[in-house]
């Protein structure tokens, strides 16, 4: 084995700081994402507005990392930014629309007396428009962005796996933030969402065998299947986990549990797709930047990253414990 250049161990160091960026955005932003698009199943006013103030102190800086991370792959890979957006224009702009109408909506149902209603539906079909157009990305991108039938279904597919993955994280969320029947309510969900994802995930799978150029790259490759059955693994003992202590009423657990099984998840997809950053069209390599740009830009994530890890920590600590309905 050849030893790895200055150029190619910077780039190969910003892929995974992207891909670590990508999975707090996916964490982080998903829960109450989910969240949102659980609004959308309550029709009682006094159900979603402990669902929102479980949120409200996080959702917009949550954000902050999916502006991170496209700051980071313009100036990282540009050639891959350009042919990503290029390729990508129609769900990527759907997915701008729709945290448009989140941060909207989530304020002018602040101020609103007599459309607050309608503004927690702006919420619940932004959060929705915004999820689907991620799982419509993350479909296309598995697939090379290639044509055809077997794609469609594969990007079809990751959608509704995206979608509720988000749903299983904002459920287990409000087990966590939420008392009586809205967390009655969100068990329940937390169920069924966690058993159409592990559903999604299994066709997806599936499906990579066959529309997907990784399964005959990275998949064959020594040493790479094994660390994949290994993360399935983890990944299934998580999902046991989520179902047991939902049945065990445990309230912080779940959402413990859905993070190391996303978490395993991400790791899955990143391992698959390494050293690409679109499978079997742009590899890492050929789509990075210059080693000094790639140099500077360690400098200045070195200064931010740390800022924005500590900033969300303190506001997890500060507004930790549950949402108490407002009559009480």
């Amino acid at each position: 084995m050849n030893p790895l250049s200055a150029q190619d161990m910077l780039s190969q160091a910003w892929f995974a700081l992207i891909g670590l960026m990508l999975a707090l955005y996916v964490v982080t932003d998903g829960f109450d994402l989910g969240v949102g698009i659980l609004t959308l199943f309550r029709s009682a006013a006094s159900d979603r507005e402990p669902m929102i103030q479980s949120i409200g102190h996080v959702w917009d800086a949550n954000e902050t990392w999916l502006v991170a991370l496209a700051g980071a792959l313009f100036g990282a890979f540009p050639r891959a930014y350009a042919t990503l957006l290029s390729e990508l224009y129609i769900p990527v702009m759907a997915m701008l629309a729709g945290l448009i109408m989140r941060g909207a909506a989530i304020e002018f149902r602040h101020a609103a007396t007599t459309s607050k209603t309608v503004w927690e539906r702006v919420f619940g079909v932004g959060s929705l428009l915004a999820a689907t157009s991620q799982g419509v990305i993350l479909g296309k991108v598995i697939t090379g962005l290639l044509p055809g039938a077997l794609s469609l279904g594969f990007v079809v597919t990751s959608a509704i796996g995206v979608v509720s993955g988000y749903a299983l994280l904002g459920a287990t969320w409000l087990v966590k933030k939420t008392v009586g029947r809205v967390q009655t309510r969100a068990r329940h969900d937390a169920i069924i969402a966690v058993i159409i994802t592990i559903l999604a995930a299994v066709l997806l799978s599936i499906g990579t065998l066959v529309a997907s150029p990784v399964a005959d790259g990275r998949w064959s490759q020594p040493g790479v299947f094994h660390l994949l059955v290994t993360l399935s693994v983890i990944a299934a003992l998580a999902f046991c986990s989520i179902l047991y202590s939902l049945r065990a009423k445990h309230d912080y657990q779940p959402f413990v549990a859905s993070i190391v099984m996303f978490l395993a998840s991400f790791a899955g997809l990143a391992l698959s797709v390494f050293p690409d950053i679109v499978p079997g069209r742009l590899s890492i390599a050929e789509t990075a930047s210059s080693g000094p740009t790639l140099v500077f830009m360690m400098i200045g994530i070195g200064f931010a990253f740390p800022i924005m890890v500590g900033y969300n920590l303190y506001q997890y600590y500060s507004f930790r414990g549950k949402v108490v309905p407002i009559e009480h």
